[in-house]
């Protein structure tokens, strides 16, 4: 494409150099760049890709994009200068790849807990009815019958409109996607408008990031304000927060709770260990016979119902869609080798999550509750303490391990966990390797006991300062589990 034309829907501050080049390829990692690539300076947290302006020439790239004043400039090479190089990318994207958004209706999806989950029951919903929709979020990202693998919760946006140019390639009209508060706050999907934004819940997260609990808020809601004129925004209004998402709101407002009058209401929730029932009335009027537990799977249910309808399907498609999912990896995923005890793993990572799948373990429960989790280094500090104190006041026995320390020292971590649980009844552990940890549970496990496996959910690695290791909490569990089986201890 003639960087003259791709460059048309951006307002340059500065260029220098000529606009007839052929570009073929654009990049935000001078790694990445080749022959006749434009290559975009993104100030990043670690590493300023102005910086790497010469690597990426020396690997072919004969444009960039600054939003800094450059002292030397490489002879051949055009510069052009623009306010923000994240919002002129999304525009440069939309270009390059011919503008896909045109042709396709994004559902976007932002909470602190219950993204994945929710994601996955309306694209099962969409899917069952013929209208194939894809998919981009934490676990990985789908098109058609294609898996991608997922490096962060919403991609940046030039890797969303690459991603959106091959759902229209495969025929692909609609995709549902996980949107973090850090995309919303880099602009990763700036321009982008949305047929329907989901919102179910906030709570501590992320406060390393946003540093303030605001400014989280704030960044959540700018997913509201890019919704089409025509568009949905469905909201559970037994958040607290429910009236700040609805000010924001540019579409048409969908409100559904457990607890309050709204337009989705529930009532008569029956939860077992294989699933949780309920009616829905108002704009919906259905019974639902869910494989997935939990209250918090109620508002994730109640979530997808809102944006199914808001997307035009009728109640026999919500009802055949939602109650044909049987479960997502790492959330409240259950491991079954013929133990008798329970052990489910599952992703909660902040005190509000851990909270809700405590609560349903305790409900499910015969025996004990043992509960094994970390918390991730580099991250929010202040959340450490208070997930401590959530696990000593639901759990009878606590196994404190590593989670992905990263650059943090596994005990110092621990040691900040370790504030909320000290001077409470609750007995616990310090185990810092999350394999021994797991084993040590599992055989401490007695018939009718439950362990719950916290933080880590899906993922099959562990970050450390200087290594990333294969890791996943659910072969080590089998592992932990087929070992005691073997010895004949069960």
């Amino acid at each position: 494409m003639i960087l003259r034309d791709l460059i048309k829907d951006i307002i340059p501050l500065k260029i220098t150099g000529r606009l007839d080049k052929d570009i073929k390829k654009i990049v935000y990692d001078s790694r990445q760049a080749e022959q006749d690539s434009l290559f975009i300076c993104i100030e990043g947290f670690r590493f300023d890709g102005h910086d790497f302006i010469a690597k990426a020439v020396e690997n072919g790239a004969s444009a960039v994009l600054v939003e800094k004043d450059m002292a030397d400039i490489i002879e051949g090479i055009t510069y052009i200068k623009v306010q923000d190089t994240r919002t002129a990318m999304a525009g440069l994207a939309a270009s390059f790849y011919d503008y896909p958004l045109k042709k396709i209706d994004l559902i976007g999806i932002t909470r602190t807990n219950g993204k994945t989950t929710t994601t996955y029951l309306v694209k099962n919903m969409m899917d069952n009815i013929g209208r194939s929709t894809a998919l981009i979020g934490t676990i990985k990202n789908i098109i058609g019958d294609r898996a991608f693998p997922a490096t962060r919760t919403t991609p940046e946006s030039l890797d969303l409109y690459e991603l959106y140019s091959k759902m229209l390639a495969g025929n692909i009209y609609q995709v549902v996607m996980e949107v973090s508060s850090h995309a919303l706050d880099l602009k990763r999907v700036s321009g982008m408008e949305f047929k329907a934004a989901v919102f179910t819940n906030i709570t501590q997260d992320h406060l390393d990031y946003h540093k303030s609990f605001e400014e989280y808020i704030n960044a959540k809601c700018r997913l509201f304000r890019q919704l089409k004129s025509d568009g949905y925004a469905v909201i559970n209004l037994d958040d607290p927060n429910s009236g700040r998402f609805i000010k924001s709101s540019r579409g048409r407002v969908i409100t559904y709770a457990v607890n309050k009058e709204a337009d989705l209401k529930v009532e008569n929730i029956i939860l077992t260990s294989q699933g949780v029932s309920f009616e829905v009335r108002g704009l919906l009027n259905l019974h639902l016979d869910m494989k997935i537990t939990g209250l918090f799977n109620v508002y994730n249910t109640l979530a997808a119902a809102g944006c199914a309808y808001a997307c035009g399907l009728n109640e026999e498609e919500i009802k055949k869609g939602l109650e044909s999912v049987r479960g997502v990896d790492g959330r409240f995923e259950t491991i079954e080798m013929g133990q008798d005890f329970s052990v489910i793993v599952d992703y909660a990572h902040t005190p509000d999550g851990m909270e809700n799948v405590l609560k349903t373990a305790l409900e499910l429960v015969e025996g004990r509750l043992i509960t094994v989790f970390g918390c991730g280094g580099d991250r929010d500090k202040g959340k450490r303490p208070e997930m401590g104190r959530i696990a000593a006041k639901y759990s009878d026995f606590i196994v404190l391990t590593s989670d992905n320390p990263r650059s943090e020292e596994p005990m110092a971590i621990i040691g900040d966990i370790e504030a909320g649980i000290k001077g409470r009844k609750t007995a616990y552990d310090i185990i810092p390797d999350r394999r021994e940890a797991i084993f040590s549970a599992v055989k401490r496990a007695r018939k009718g006991d439950l362990i719950i496996i916290l933080g880590k959910g899906h993922e099959s690695y562990q970050i450390f300062k200087d290594k990333t290791i294969p890791f996943d909490d659910r072969e080590t569990a089998r592992e932990a589990i087929e070992s005691i089986l073997g010895d004949g201890n069960r």
